[in-house]
Order: structure tokens, then C-alpha cells, then sequence
């Protein structure tokens, strides 16, 4: 049998928890019965394979979630996987909001976890879209085109970066908005940043 080992910073995570705490315990406990390693990354309980993350329990306001970094691969015969958002290409979610909805799923969830493992042991990736196959919105189209220094430093931003941009101008309904977040980000453009760098 092999030592179920746990991560210190993973058991102050979980005192630390109040909202989802129970919910927490019991999938930790689900997951440390398998063949994972436990760690914590973005804060949150992370569980990887050879160094490859598989899953990440998170919770929200509303529900909590074993998130699969490549869920996007799975099989779902139960139709459970999740899209997190419209814009979310490889992860996917299962949610809860109570222990029991996870104590009656306890072998699926295993199951779905091993088959995330095997997807990794393949080496399987998750086909993203190009940055190119984005649609640019059309305020930052027409700051591209009027500035082009502007346009050079756009195109040698990395992919991620591109569409980083991208989704944060695209997100707001309002023109005047998209146009207020693109002059924002003009200077950090030009010098060659990302969003959030």
C-alpha cells in the first residue's frame, strides 16, 4: 500500500477554509487515494502526475469544483465536465454544493481522475485556438491600423499575451468602455507587456 502523502500548506489551506470546508476534505480524501502528488498552487489544493498538474479543488460563491486542466479530452458519458466559461479551451469543471452530491459520486470522480492521468501518460494536448482565430474587436482594430507602432508592438507580443488582450477588450458590451481599457493598456502594449504583467 502506498503512503498517502499530504502537503503542510495544503492543511492550512483547509483550516483556513470556511464556506467549502467539508466539501474540500472529502474530495482531498478522494483524490490522496490515488496515484497524485499534492501540492498547492494558485492557492488552492493541486494534485499532479510526473510534475503535470491533473486537478485543482476550488470554490467559489455559489459552488465548488474539482477542476480538470485537461477536461477538454475526457470522456464525459455522464455529462458533468463543465466549460467554465465561453472562452475556457482545455479546462473543465465538476461542481458541488453540498458532501453528499461528492460522497455519490465518489467512483466517478475516481474514474474521471484516472482517465485524466491516462490522457497525461499519453501526452495528449489540448488543440488551442491561434491568437489569429480570435476576433479582434474593432476599436483596437482601428487604434492598430492609425498607429503603427502600436500594430508592431501588438504582433511581437507572444500568442498568450494577443489573446489575453484580446478577451479583455472583446469582454464589455459598451464601445466606450472597450475603448477606455484599450487606451489604458496602449503604453504596456508598446512596451512589450502582457496584461497582467
Amino acid at each position: 500500500m502506498t503512503k498517502i502523502v499530504t502537503h503542510p500548506k495544503v492543511d492550512v489551506f483547509l483550516h483556513k477554509s470556511t464556506k467549502w470546508r467539508n466539501e474540500f476534505s472529502k474530495l482531498r480524501t478522494i483524490i490522496l487515494d490515488l496515484p497524485l502528488t499534492e501540492e498547492l498552487k494558485w492557492g488552492k489544493p493541486c494534485y499532479t502526475f510526473q510534475n503535470a498538474n491533473i486537478v485543482l479543488i476550488h470554490g467559489f460563491k455559489e459552488y465548488c469544483a474539482l477542476l480538470f486542466f485537461k477536461g477538454a479530452l475526457l470522456h464525459d458519458p455522464n455529462g458533468i465536465l463543465i466549460q467554465q466559461t465561453e472562452n475556457v479551451q482545455a479546462a473543465r469543471q465538476i461542481r458541488f454544493t453540498n458532501v453528499r452530491q461528492i460522497v455519490g459520486m465518489e467512483p466517478v470522480l475516481k474514474a474521471y481522475i484516472h482517465e485524466a492521468i491516462e490522457v497525461e501518460k499519453a501526452g495528449l494536448k489540448v488543440a488551442l485556438k491561434k491568437s489569429s482565430e480570435f476576433t479582434i474587436p474593432g476599436e483596437l482594430q482601428k487604434k492598430l491600423d492609425a498607429i503603427p507602432a502600436l500594430k508592431s508592438a501588438f504582433d511581437a507580443l507572444t500568442p498568450g499575451r494577443q489573446r489575453g488582450y484580446i478577451l479583455y477588450f472583446s469582454a464589455p458590451k459598451q464601445s466606450k468602455t472597450r475603448e477606455s481599457r484599450i487606451g489604458k493598456c496602449i503604453p504596456q502594449i508598446l512596451n512589450g507587456k502582457g496584461l497582467n504583467d
